[in-house]
Order: C-alpha cells, then structure tokens, then sequence
C-alpha cells in the first residue's frame, strides 16, 4: 500500500464511519474532545507505555518494520540489485510490504477512523531503522490531521510525556542514512553473491564478509603458530605465588614468546628447572631479601554500550551475544534500562544524581567518585555513533527487578555497571617481593596483594569471586621466612608449550569489529548470525571457527574483490569502515546521501567489472566440475588434443 492507497482507505473509513456518525468512543476521549494515537514498534513497548498515558490515547504495536526494499522476485522487475535516480535524488524503489504488516497497519487504520484519531505520534525506536520505519507509518498515515515524531531514550513515564511535548518532525537525515545503508547491502549482497555462486557459495555482504575475514585469518594464524616449549617452576606459601625468575631480558638464553616478549619465569633448559623444582621441594622456608612497598588502584570503567555490555555478559554470565541481545530488548521494553542500542557513554545528570544518593546512604562518602568518562564523551572525539545515553537503569535508586531469573541478572550487571562508574576506585596494598631458597641460585619472585578499600567493587559481590582483605600472617619484611606447606602440587614444575592464538568468541569477534570500526549496534549479532546461519562458520562451545566454505570465500572468492591496484578493497575493514563513517556522516547532516550513494555507486561498479575481467582468467569450481563430468565421455584421441598430456588441474 502506498500513501495514495492509505488516504483512499482513510477516506473509505471516514465516509463509513466518522462524517456519517460522528462516532467518538467516550474510553478514549481525552481534553478538548481529541483522540490520539501512538504507534510503537513492539506489543510489549506498547502495553508499558500504555501504562503512562492517560484518556484519550490508543497505543499500538507495529511489529517491526512495515515496508523495505522489494523481495527477491516479488513483482515484474523488482528483483533489482539497484534503482536509477536523477536531479541529485535518492532512488525511490517501489517500496514493499513486510511480511504480515499490511494486516497489522490495515487493522491501526480502521481503528484510528473509526476512534474518530485526530493526532498521530510515532515513538518507534532512536535509531536509523526506527526513523525509518517511522517515515513509511507517516506516509501510510499522512491523511490524518496531525502526525508527529517522539522519540525517547527510556520507556519511563516522564521520558514518554516528555517526548510528547518536544514532538517534531522526522528526521530526514536518519531516513536518507537508512536507505543508503539499504541501498549499499542490496548493490553488494545481489551483485556479489551472484559472483560467489560459481564457487556454491551463499552470499556475501558489505559488512558479514570482512568480519568473516578476521575468523578465518585468525585461523590462518593458528595454523601457522609453531608452538615453543618451555618450562616454569613455583611454589606458593600462605596464598602468595612465588615464581622461580630464570633468565634476565639481556641473557643469552632467555626465554621469548612467538612476538618476543620476554617472559622472566620460564626456561627452555630442562636441567635449570628440574634443579630449581629440586631445591624447592628439599627446602622448608622461603627467605624474603627485599620487599618494595606500593598501592594499586583500580578504577570504575563507564557504563555499558551495545558491545561492553555483549562483552560482560558473554565473561560474567557465559551467555551468547543473541540471549544478552533479547535479554536485554526485554528489559527496556519493560521499562526498566534505557535503549540498548548505543556507541555512548554518556548518561543522564538526573540519573547519576539519584544513584549517587544511593551510593552514599548504602556505602558512605568514601565510595563517591568523580565519575568515568568513557572515550566517546571526551572533547573534540568524532567517532561517536549515536546521540543516545549509555545503557543504565531507567530508576537508579532500584536494585533489582521483579521479572524472570535471566532478566534480573542481566539487570543486576547493568545496575552494577552504571553505580560503579560514580564510584571511587577500589585500593590494594601490594608487596612485590624477591626470596631465596638453599641450594637455588636463581632468585624466586612474588607479590602480595589485599584490598583496604572496596570503592567501586562493592556493588560488584555478586560478579567477583572472593577477594583478600588481610595481608599475609608472616612478615612483610627482609630476613623474614615464609614456611611452605608440602602437597603434590606445592612446589610445581610445568612443563608446555606456547599455544597459538585464541580463535575469536561471539563476544570477542564484536570487539573487533568495534575496533576495525565496520559494525555498529544495530548490527552486531545480526552479523554473526548471519555467518552461522549460511554456514560461514561453526560454534564449538565459545569458539567460532571457519568451515570449508567460510575458508573458500574468504581465500578464494573476496581476493577478486580486495587483490585490486587500483583500489583498497571491497570487502576489507579498511573500505567498509569508510563507508560506514558516510552513513554517520549522512545521519548527522554533514553529508549529501545521494552524493555518497552515487559515489559508492562508481566505486562498486569498478570494482566488481574488475573482479569479472579477473574472474574470466581462471576456472570456477562449477566449471572445473563441469570438464570434470564430461572428459571421461571423450574418445582418447580427442582427450590427448584437449589435454596435451597434462591433467585437468595443471591447465
């Protein structure tokens, strides 16, 4: 349906309905006779913020997006990678229908004419998407009298009235940002998948094909790593690790890591440790010869974006990045956390006031700190994302949640984050010590630590293990001796090598991309879902690790694309980043979309005719199989002409 289709409805209902009866429903008449209407994205975003508005409103859901880009082979000539454009526009494709919207948005049309709606407010979601979806509902619903654009932050009951009176317009900024984003993924995703399939491969995309690069490469990496043996030794005495320091960095034969870094605690020779593991296990005490005083502070980090918050929960909660997601969509939602969609760090004054005052009755003065400022929120940074608030708790002064064990948890993490971040650091005393033994020449090593100060650590009890608060029982002092208590595993020799480096997480995958600067909130899981879900990569417990067809994309199809003299690459970290600092760069005005658009058109366009005159040099896997069926069938007189000898492979 398109606007002049909604406006024949409206007209339809009116006439059926409205001028004939002048119906208006007494439940839903609010001052002054107006009736209105906000339509959010989500039925449970709908039923909390139904809560907050008084008579006169009806609150509807969405669902999602209405209309996007035309499907796959839905209609004559829709099936498209691209669309033309003139006068310095963006294409306007034939927008489609999403799947089930057209039932939905029918049924809010025929309500709305019938309630006698005069004013309509769209509060979909902060973000490029939710503007998105908010431009098509205010074409679908462009005959009403009045339609405005609210957003908010957090689904709280000043936050929701707040943005009703600040209502504006839409943001074309965000829209034109959106569909160029669309307008991107369709040139690469049908262009560029249609290239893969010679080798059987599913597709390719703009941002899930470099991210795929980073798994398979840390592979590569893995592969390549020649693991370096060596040898520690250690005894421990009253909860302090003592480690035998074997080699100075200037010694000839000190030990290096596979980057050369110097590691003091181990050794390649066998008979040094074995003697040291000797000398340890005669000996009864350690024999303290120095002891360096000193404090250690450890300060709050910010509150939660989208990819700290994935992170956490991935460490603190051992959950994937798509539970975290939903979790965490169900708690603002309900309410409960502001948007969970955010590169920002910064929070609300009001917010910081009120858990400050918490902190304060709860732990006292002492635990007050400044406050962390996150990168994002520092003087003059231009890589922020978004004008979001980090993620926080939308009521600081609540604790806890009443919903389900995986809510409250995660809201638990969130609340923590938050109060931390306005607390004051946590302190320890430290004692770096070196000791000796009879009968051992190299010196043993280690360092005491207990905390006097919890600072912010004291919201964190139930996300840390235990933590000393006591210094050791024997003398922090030189001449001192600790005794050691004999067991199989005291004193200990380890004998292992260097392992190659760890394959990525779901969690740690994100980090990258939020370090390459090629993902944004919005598209974080979806991205790894995606290289699953085509068979890219495989998950084995927390690891994700490339198959065979996620090694021939990245090995074999993208070098056609990113093997280029004349340009940088499409599908490296490099390219796409820069085309997602355009996006940032439409969004908040500082950049023409269409200009952009066309640009990335020209450069694509060059790019991929490269990747075909390429692609033309060598044979595809399809075509090798092709020869492959059909040369068993061929007399040997015509096979020696074609083959020159040779097999089929060496041609």
């Amino acid at each position: 349906m398109d606007s002049t289709q909604a406006a024949h409805v409206y007209t339809e209902f009116i006439g059926a309905h409205g001028n004939e009866t002048g119906l208006v429903f007494d439940d839903v008449t609010g001052q002054g006779g107006i009736v209105r209407l906000m339509i959010l994205e989500s039925g449970a975003k709908a039923r909390t913020v139904n809560k907050y508005l008084g008579k006169g409103w009806i609150v509807e859901a969405c669902k999602g997006h209405v209309q996007d880009l035309p499907s796959n082979g839905k209609g004559k000539g829709r099936s498209k990678a691209m669309w033309a454009s003139n006068n310095g526009n963006l294409p306007e494709p034939p927008w489609d229908w999403a799947d089930g919207a057209e039932n939905v948005i029918n049924k809010i049309l025929e309500k709305a004419t019938r309630k006698g709606v005069e004013e309509i407010y769209i509060a979909t979601d902060p973000d490029r998407e939710g503007e998105f979806i908010a431009w098509r509902l205010s074409i679908l619903f462009s005959e009403f009298p009045v339609v405005k654009r609210v957003t908010f932050n957090e689904i709280t009951e000043t936050a929701v009235n707040e943005a009703i009176q600040e209502s504006g317009e839409i943001d074309m900024d965000l829209v034109d940002a959106a569909k160029v984003r669309r307008f991107m993924d369709r040139l690469v995703g049908y262009r560029c998948s249609r290239f893969s399939k010679s080798w059987s491969l599913a597709s390719m995309g703009r941002v899930q094909t470099p991210t795929l690069g980073f798994i398979v490469e840390r592979e590569l990496e893995r592969e390549a790593h020649i693991p370096i043996e060596y040898h520690s030794v250690h005894v421990d005495s009253d909860g302090v690790r003592f480690n035998v320091r074997f080699h100075e960095k200037d010694e000839e034969d000190a030990w290096t890591d596979d980057s050369g870094k110097h590691r003091a605690d181990r050794t390649a020779d066998s008979e040094l440790s074995e003697a040291a593991f000797s000398a340890l296990n005669k000996a009864k005490a350690i024999n303290i010869v120095s002891v360096k005083e000193g404090k250690t502070n450890r300060n709050p980090q910010p509150p939660f974006t989208t990819e700290t918050l994935l992170r956490a929960a991935s460490s603190m909660l051992g959950w994937s990045v798509a539970k975290t997601s939903n979790i965490a969509g169900s708690l603002y939602r309900d309410g409960h956390v502001t948007y969970i969609r955010t590169d920002s760090t910064r929070t609300n004054s009001g917010a910081r006031e009120k858990v400050k005052a918490y902190i304060k009755n709860e732990f006292g003065d002492g635990h007050l700190g400044p406050g962390v400022l996150g990168p994002d929120a520092k003087k003059g940074n231009s890589n922020v994302q978004d004008a979001h608030e980090a993620i926080r708790p939308t009521r600081p002064e609540k604790t806890d949640v009443d919903e389900g064990a995986d809510e409250r948890r995660l809201y638990g993490l969130i609340w923590a984050r938050f109060a931390a971040s306005q607390m004051s650091p946590s302190i320890r005393e430290r004692r770096d010590m070196r000791a000796t033994v009879d009968d051992l020449e190299k010196p043993l090593v280690g360092s005491a630590s207990w905390r006097i100060h919890a600072g912010w650590e004291a919201v964190y009890t139930n996300f840390h293990g235990e933590v000393r608060t006591k210094p050791p029982k024997y003398p922090l002092e030189e001449e001192s001796e600790w005794s050691i208590s004999k067991s199989k595993e005291n004193p200990l020799m380890v004998t292992d090598e260097t392992k190659p480096p760890k394959r990525f997480s779901e969690s740690s995958i994100v980090r990258e991309m939020k370090k390459a600067e090629i993902g944004r909130p919005s598209t974080y899981v979806s991205t790894v879902s995606k290289l699953s879900a085509r068979e890219y990569i495989k998950v084995e417990g927390s690891s994700l690790i490339p198959t065979e067809r996620g090694r021939m994309m990245w090995l074999d199809v993208v070098p056609f694309y990113n093997e280029q003299a004349e340009s940088e690459g499409l599908f490296t970290p490099l390219f796409t980043s820069k085309m997602e600092d355009n996006l940032d760069g439409i969004e908040h005005g500082r950049i023409n979309g269409s200009e952009t658009w066309n640009s990335f058109v020209e450069e694509f366009r060059s790019m991929h005719n490269r990747a075909l005159e390429r692609k033309r040099e060598f044979p595809t896997p399809k075509q090798m199989a092709l020869l492959e069926s059909r040369i068993p069938h061929l007399n040997d007189k015509r096979k020696a002409e074609l083959l020159s000898g040779k097999a089929l492979s060496e041609l």
